[in-house]
């Protein structure tokens, strides 16, 4: 019998059993944005490091650190043999508004083989899963096939401010030969995916202040500066008509994309036009020479999220405002560095700087981009893994969005990263009526079974 078939075996016979024992951590309201669920939070770590006690799992701690704890444990037994660093977190989204669940948020509830909670897709289903795999290799084979250190946080949906720190300081306890994180999605449904690359973020607030106050449009417009006149003016000068971004050096670093990479994306055969219908837009936009999957997965961009001055009321007040202002974020991708980007917005805003006005300039956060190769042995061998769980060739893509914990595992520990995820788009996560696709339950920890004999015969270094 095979080690698929095992597994198979085991998971069939004890499914009534680990969703149960889902069911006990999904209960646990482990919010991490809300003060009042700190003993909540602690509750979910000590939950998750008993469980990892019970599955023969060593060392186990529940580490403090300046906000919510993290939870550490090991098995180091697999002699000559890759050691793969699990991260999650055990954290969750707050659930407002409360009326627009149809079955209480931690009162978990299966209805058409999904399974409905806070948490269930994002991020507990998927962490719970590397434990049950755990669980299974150790029943069906008597030890691991590789060796497995595990880090779940609890501030992941509150920007992970404790954890580069704990990196930093637990660099030799966290060293291995890759990371596998299980919090991304398929790339439809029955479809895998291996997501090899995240854009990097960072962005900055534009505050333009022009006469000490609102004036009288009738006695000095056309004399006096209008902030708001300056501040689309600069806005104006970011983008081009076809939305190529306009400020000197942006791309310079831009990694560009192999024509391996774009032939795969072709491959996925993605409908832009029911993108259309999905988003209620007649045409999509975007940089000339690339299609939509390339522009949103591959290429940085540049995008005004909100403007805001003047007089919005109902009716009209004539008057010249006195500030406007405007939020802009920049998603980037390998080898931009959000620091060097900053200082090439804060340039261009001063180049385009309107005559009359006085314009201030304030940083948000930054999250650099990551990529492991897409031919890294390590992502091949998780496309295999799915292939042969699911049926169908795995898509290889690259997320939009953003995880900073990623490119900071990247540059603190130096490993590749695998994102094996198996949640769906529709499935609600960070809204109501959050839910986990069984059959994607089921067909992940076969998957992620696989994917650990997969590591433990291919070469890493």
């Amino acid at each position: 019998m095979s080690h698929l078939e095992k597994l198979d075996a085991y998971f069939t016979k004890n499914r009534e059993r680990h969703l149960a024992e889902l069911n006990e951590f999904l209960r646990i309201p482990s919010i991490s944005a809300l003060s009042e669920h700190k003993a909540d939070m602690l509750s979910a770590a000590n939950w998750l490091a008993d469980h990892l006690k019970s599955l023969n799992i060593e060392n186990v701690s529940v580490d403090e650190t300046a906000g919510h704890p993290v939870v550490y444990g090991e098995w180091l037994h697999a002699e000559g043999k890759p050691t793969i660093l699990f991260y999650g977190h055990y954290d969750v989204q707050p659930v407002d508004p409360l009326n627009l669940w149809e079955t209480p948020p931690f009162e978990p509830a299966i209805r058409d083989n999904k399974l409905f909670a806070r948490g269930s897709s994002d991020d507990k289903g998927q962490v719970f899963m590397h434990l049950k795999m755990i669980e299974a290799l150790f029943a069906t084979e008597d030890a691991l096939p590789v060796n497995v250190k595990f880090i779940y946080e609890g501030e992941e949906e509150i920007g992970s401010p404790s954890l580069p720190k704990y990196t930093e300081d637990n660099k030799e306890k966290l060293a291995a030969d890759l990371i596998v994180i299980s919090d991304t999605g398929l790339y439809a449904k029955g479809k895998p995916a291996v997501c090899y690359g995240l854009r990097g973020l960072t962005g900055v607030q534009i505050d333009v202040r022009g006469a000490k106050g609102d004036l009288h449009s009738g006695l000095y417009g056309g004399g006096v500066q209008n902030a708001i006149h300056a501040l689309a003016e600069i806005l104006a000068s970011f983008r081009d008509e076809h939305g190529t971004i306009q400020v000197e050096g942006f791309y310079d670093s831009v990694r560009p994309l192999s024509e391996k990479e774009r032939q795969a994306y072709r491959d996925l055969n993605f409908d832009e036009e029911a993108l259309k219908e999905e988003v209620g837009v007649k045409e999509l936009f975007g940089e000339a020479g690339y299609s939509y999957l390339e522009q949103t997965w591959a290429r940085p961009t540049l995008e005004v999220n909100g403007v805001f001055g003047g007089f919005s009321g109902e009716g009209i007040k004539t008057v010249l405002p006195a500030e406007a202002g405007a939020k802009i974020t920049c998603r980037l991708v390998p080898d931009q560095d959000p620091e060097e980007i900053v200082a090439l917005l804060k340039a261009h805003i001063e180049k385009h700087k309107p005559a009359g006005v006085e314009v201030m300039i304030s940083e948000f956060d930054k999250g650099k981009p990551y990529l492991t190769p897409f031919d890294h042995p390590a992502i091949q061998a998780a496309g295999r893994s799915y292939e042969k769980v699911y049926e169908v060739p795995t898509a290889y893509t690259r997320g939009g969005g953003s995880i900073p914990i990623v490119a900071a595992f990247d540059e603190i520990l130096g490993l590749p990263v695998v994102l094996m995820g198996f949640g769906l788009s529709s499935e609600n996560f960070h809204a109501p009526n959050e839910h986990f696709h069984l059959e994607n339950f089921d067909q992940g920890l076969r998957v992620l079974g696989d994917y650990m004999y997969e590591v433990a015969n291919i070469k890493l270094k």
